[in-house]
């Protein structure tokens, strides 16, 4: 017995938009099927490809801020360090003209009412004052961001050029 499938549909082509003609194999959809169709494609949203592909793109655009963003972190870091070495070594000088001789530490300047409060660099280590110096009156010196004053790859000296002063604009 053969098993046929019944349609509630007279005209299954009158259905998809196709008109039907004279000849059977020339079936053109009308105007009204082919916006449908475009209606029913540009409302269908967007893959899941689509969707990894802008969260990569926004990823690696946010780990570019990102490097941006900590390597001024760290240069501002460094120009703290710069400025608070020149303002300790201007403290130290007026403390060596109301003493008469070297502080030793930055609590011996506080002591005197240099200072008001003693700070610490930027990376939590403390600054070491040389007095006298090796390289001027006073040297002041800065770990940096390994805090060891042994190594020279980092360390923030008072001796260093442009110490404590603000760079000027680059154009």
């Amino acid at each position: 017995m053969l098993n046929t499938v019944m349609t509630t549909e007279a005209n299954p082509t009158l259905e998809l938009g196709l008109e039907p003609t004279s000849d059977a194999s020339d079936l053109t959809p009308t105007p009204t099927a082919l916006y449908r169709a475009a209606a029913a494609r540009s409302s269908r949203g967007m893959t899941l490809i689509e969707i990894l592909v802008v969260l990569a793109i926004i990823g690696l655009i946010m780990g570019g801020v990102a490097i941006v963003a900590f390597n001024a972190f760290d240069d501002a870091k460094t120009k703290t360090a710069a400025k608070d070495i020149g303002t300790l070594a201007q403290s130290v000088e007026m403390y060596r003209l109301q003493k008469n001789k070297c502080p030793k530490t930055a609590q011996d300047i506080k002591a005197a009412g240099i200072l008001q409060k003693v700070t610490k660099d930027p990376w939590g280590g403390d600054y070491v004052i040389k007095c006298p110096g090796e390289h001027g009156p006073v040297d002041i010196s800065s770990g940096g961001k390994d805090g060891d004053i042994a190594t020279e790859e980092d360390n923030i000296n008072s001796w260093d050029e442009n110490i404590g002063e603000t760079p000027e604009e680059e154009s």
